[in-house]
């Protein structure tokens, strides 16, 4: 029986936000990752990269500030440095999973680049905020250089970049070669290193890629069976918070699409990861998106749990 595909998406809380609480979260992790693998899936894992990435520009902000010798890092760069970052750590646990169970395995991490349309409307309305707060008279210096920023949930002020879609995965070959040498694959860290093809030549951007929407992405380009989003509840629901509130256990595309509509998940949180759902469910028939919990993940793929969503 021809084995299943999944690409998981793992959220915040499967990484930590430090040095230390990374090394605890992903051994948790990798023991889900592992459980999987032996259900006769192929796993695919892309993650977040939110503290991280943060972490890492905010050492090279006050690098530059303390040595006049050094010039400000791009962000792609420091992407693409939490991608190593985190996928040394993610794989070395899933490679100790392995061992500690006495199984064979392969695991390998792709520094991944993902291409963006440069016209894409996102540049012309920059909303990503990124790096370290700063009070309102360094945004203003910022905002007279042309850097735009904006006020952050009442803790200060921080850069905000575009967050354009996802065009193409330029590693995707490399990938697929690997998934069929039966590797667990952990790729598109952060939503990948943005780029835009210059006549040939990919160069760096200045923008945040939605880790859900480049994980849709990747999983259709794959032609995978499932696209996991794992985060911070069992399921979704709407009326959230309310007492009506209700659980979802199965959402074809036109009922999440009518949730949509009446603004029933929220923007920052459930709502990019509903439309990147519906973005992978509705590319071809059979194909499945499920949001749950990282421990409910096994059961959510069983139908046991988690808001799957369909055509």
């Amino acid at each position: 029986m021809k084995r299943k595909k999944v690409v998981i998406a793992l959220g915040g809380n499967a990484l930590g936000k430090d040095v230390e609480e990374q090394k605890e979260a992903v051994a948790k992790t990798a023991k889900v990752i592992v459980d999987l693998s032996q259900q006769d899936l192929d796993i695919i894992i892309t993650h977040g990269n939110g503290p991280q990435v943060g972490m890492i520009q905010d050492a090279m902000d006050n690098l530059v500030v303390m040595h006049e010798n050094y010039k400000q890092i791009p962000l792609p760069t420091c992407v693409a440095m939490s991608q190593g970052y985190i996928g040394i750590d993610l794989q070395n646990a899933i490679k100790y999973e392995l061992h500690r169970r006495g199984i064979e395995g392969k695991v390998s991490t792709i520094l991944s680049q993902v291409e963006v349309d440069e016209n894409d409307p996102a540049f012309q309305n920059p909303s990503k905020p990124i790096g370290r707060f700063m009070t309102k008279e360094e945004a203003e210096v910022n905002e007279k250089n042309g850097v735009k920023c904006m006020e952050d949930a009442g803790r200060g002020y921080r850069i905000v970049v575009a967050s354009p879609m996802p065009k193409r995965i330029r590693e995707l070959e490399t990938i697929k070669t690997l998934v069929g040498a039966g590797h667990i694959v952990i790729t598109c860290g952060g939503g990948g290193i943005p780029v835009a093809d210059r006549n040939g030549k990919l160069e760096g951007v200045n923008a945040v890629i939605d880790k859900d929407n480049a994980s849709s992405l990747l999983a259709q380009q794959l032609d995978a069976d499932y696209l996991i989003i794992l985060t911070a509840v069992e399921k979704v629901a709407i009326n959230f918070g309310k007492e009506n509130q209700e659980w979802l256990s199965d959402l074809t595309v036109e009922q999440a699409r009518q949730y949509i509509a009446e603004e029933q998940f929220a923007k920052g949180s459930m709502l990019p990861k509903v439309e990147a759902s519906i973005r992978f469910a509705e590319s071809k028939e059979g194909r499945h998106s499920l949001i749950t919990l990282l421990d409910k993940a096994a059961d959510g793929i069983a139908g046991k749990t988690g808001t799957v969503i369909h055509l």
